[in-house]
């Protein structure tokens, strides 16, 4: 199966202190780099390339960090570039020089 490319962002709920929001979702990132995906992290979500399954699986994983870090719920947005020929992180930035 082709690789789609997924965005997606953690919203820890029920955390009153600020840095453990910031432990929280930083708990998630950790799911995603121990994952060996590839991974590109921007300030407001996460996007993550491989096989359909293995990133929702992914994204599961990281929502149950941020619950295990703390948090009573997490909120979860996700945006999805499906193309059944295969879709890229390096496709989306190769204009932009790979920043």
């Amino acid at each position: 199966m082709a690789s789609i490319a997924v965005s997606f962002e953690v919203l820890p709920g029920g955390i009153a202190d600020k840095s453990a929001v910031y432990r929280a979702v930083d708990a998630a990132i950790g799911v995603v780099v121990q994952s060996g995906l590839p991974y590109k992290v921007s300030p407001m979500e996460t996007t993550v390339e491989g096989e359909y399954d293995a990133v929702m699986a992914l994204i599961k994983q990281a929502q149950d960090a941020v619950i295990a870090a703390g948090a009573e719920r997490v909120f979860t947005l996700i945006k999805v570039d499906y193309n059944p020929h295969g879709s890229t992180i390096a496709e989306k930035l190769e204009k932009y020089g790979g920043r």
